[in-house]
């Protein structure tokens, strides 16, 4: 049995962050993912003037001098998120409810993605935006308002980066905030907003999922707090263990077990694989912690519906290549918000798919893959899209397989090293 950590969490380190710059008093933060994302939102907290030391590449401890819910200042010019769609959302939040103007900016895949979900919202609270390019698109000019109005928002799609922009555009713009979403999404901001005193109410109402922030607080106090490794960058080394890739089985320690994050190892064990799931974090801890260990098994075809969407988003292209080595026909609908990723994953995933000898078909919102046992063999395209990327570098790594990615550096956007890892666990 092999051994493994992966990076920290992608959505966790960002959103420490940010809390531990609009803190009073210092944060403690280790494990903090040193990656692009986080490296972005960090880079963009330096520039309103948030004191971010270096993230080190070993996840070790840094310490955050917060600036308070009003501390933060303009920015002197731009702010460029690269990659981040999660620091691009949240710091308009931020920035909507602190009463500053800044620009925000990134790359070209970022800039293609769609902003008019958070601004729509933002607006209703007081907020104003210019798109000086094309209409809710980045670039973005964000000019807050303080205090900001109370807002009562339904959300169209169960979206956390939505409903966490909104929380914490209520945090600085001191204004009560509920969001309705039609099906829970990931709580890891409502979760660090409770660790610093912004309490959040949570629970299911018959139109979805209802997130109150009900009283803000004025101050928030710091963070002490260890991001634990990304379920998502692990799934990729257990979905390699479950299509017999790897050497042994393999144990990933040290992983976020977030109930809302987890739906993919549920998805392995129904299509076959071996899991074995052991909590190792104290009780009432912020952010539930274990190891994970996933063994191959003989893979069967599986379906993904609406109601697994949220907790599965970042994993169903790795469902997707899970279904190309299973028994019968996969299928994943509900999951049309895949088309506003770091690429239009469902296009993507299908044309890849095809270019290395799967049957797949593309759907509104999903897609259909049928499983075989041929050698899968040709180039494909990243589009700048790290999860692409990584999904097939794993089968790129099954026996018989002979797969080039043309851009296999965007992973390290959110897991640093992970071509070593692989030739690590799947050997020569």
């Amino acid at each position: 049995m092999l051994t493994v950590r992966v990076p920290g969490d992608k959505s966790l380190s960002q959103r420490a962050l940010i809390l531990a710059a609009l803190a009073d008093g210092e944060s403690r933060l280790s494990g903090v993912l040193p990656g692009g994302d986080a490296e972005s939102t960090a880079g963009a907290l330096r520039a309103l003037g948030a004191d971010i030391p270096a993230l080190p590449r070993d996840g070790a401890e840094i310490v955050v001098r917060g600036s308070g819910l009003r501390g933060l200042r303009a920015p002197d010019g731009p702010l460029d998120l690269g990659n981040s769609g999660t620091g691009t959302r949240l710091l308009a939040g931020v920035l909507a409810g602190a009463g500053l103007m800044a620009t925000l900016d990134g790359d070209a895949s970022l800039r293609s993605r769609p902003m008019e979900r958070i601004t729509a919202p933002l607006r209703a609270m007081g907020a104003t935006f210019e798109h000086p390019g094309a209409p809710g698109r980045l670039p973005m000019t964000v000019r807050g308002s303080h205090p900001l109005q109370p807002l009562q928002w339904t959300s169209p799609v169960a979206s956390a980066q939505v409903k966490s922009s909104l929380l914490l555009a209520g945090l600085t713009g001191q204004a009560f905030v509920l969001v309705t979403e039609p099906r829970r999404s990931r709580d890891h901001t409502e979760r660090l907003l409770g660790a610093v005193g912004a309490a959040v109410v949570s629970h299911a109402t018959a139109g979805g999922w209802r997130v109150e922030l009900r009283d803000p607080p004025e101050r928030i106090g710091p963070l002490d707090f260890a991001v634990p490794g990304d379920i998502s960058s692990a799934a990729f080394v257990l979905a390699l263990a479950a299509l017999g890739g790897a050497r042994a089985g393999v144990t990933v320690e040290g992983v976020g077990l977030n109930p809302t994050r987890t739906a993919f190892l549920g998805v392995l064990q129904r299509m076959g694989a071996r899991v074995r799931v052991e909590p190792s974090s104290a009780p009432g801890a912020c952010e539930p912690v274990g190891d994970v260990t996933v063994e191959a098994g003989m893979l069967r075809a599986t379906d993904v519906g609406a109601d697994e969407v949220p907790s599965l988003i970042d994993e169903l292209p790795l469902v997707a290549a899970l279904g190309a080595r299973a028994q019968g026909v996969t299928r994943i609908r509900g999951a049309g918000e895949l088309r506003a990723k770091e690429s239009d994953r469902i296009a993507t995933m299908v044309a890849n798919l095809r270019a290395v000898g799967v049957e797949a078909e593309e759907e509104p919102d999903g897609l259909t893959v049928r499983g075989g046992e041929g050698p899968l063999r040709g180039r494909v395209r990243a589009f700048h899209d790290h999860r692409i990327a990584m999904t097939f570098g794993v089968l790129g790594r099954l026996p018989g397989s002979d797969i080039e990615v043309d851009d296999p550096g965007v992973a390290d956007v959110s897991f640093p090293g992970f071509a070593a890892l692989l030739q690590q666990l799947g050997g020569p």
